[in-house]
């Protein structure tokens, strides 16, 4: 995972805990007050977003604990492309200029031209150098991409 995606990862976990987790003991407090636990729906809604909240926080602590944090910018760019690479692309077919970062499954977000390093454009390009022409096997067919630049930001 990126540097990024990890810091985005900690800062949500810090919300969770140092916010939701507290809104979420006090409603279960206040609907408790109310009385018969078996009918009350405001006491069965606050532990249902408990449980959720609990098991949003394990993921996000599994996923820092495993990960292996990649600080791109503090590498030398080689003109390859690498996990955390942003990647200038031009579509040998129709002449289309787009850039991609290649970053991982939880950082994922094409609306912001982030790309998980396991789709098939960036299995394609992981490896190539600048100038080199990747073969990308796409659901809709073989696309040829020519890095034009890569950066290492």
């Amino acid at each position: 995972m990126t540097k990024r995606g990890a810091d985005a990862l900690r800062e949500e976990l810090h919300t969770l805990k140092s916010e939701m987790r507290p809104k979420i003991v006090a409603a279960i407090a206040e609907a408790r007050e109310h009385g018969d636990l078996k009918e009350n729906a405001e006491y069965h809604a606050a532990r249902e977003q408990q449980s959720f909240v609990e098991g949003r926080i394990k993921e996000i602590e599994g996923k820092l604990s495993n990960a292996q944090i990649v600080d791109v910018a503090a590498m030398t760019n080689t003109g390859r492309v690498i996990f955390g690479a942003t990647v200038d692309l031009e579509d040998g077919e129709t002449g289309e200029a787009f850039t991609y970062q290649i970053v991982g499954e939880d950082e994922a977000d094409l609306s912001r031209n982030m790309i998980s390093v396991n789709s098939p454009i960036a299995r394609a390009l992981v490896g190539k150098s600048l100038g080199d022409v990747a073969q990308a096997r796409t659901p809709g067919g073989v696309r040829e991409l020519e890095i034009v630049k890569v950066a290492y930001l």
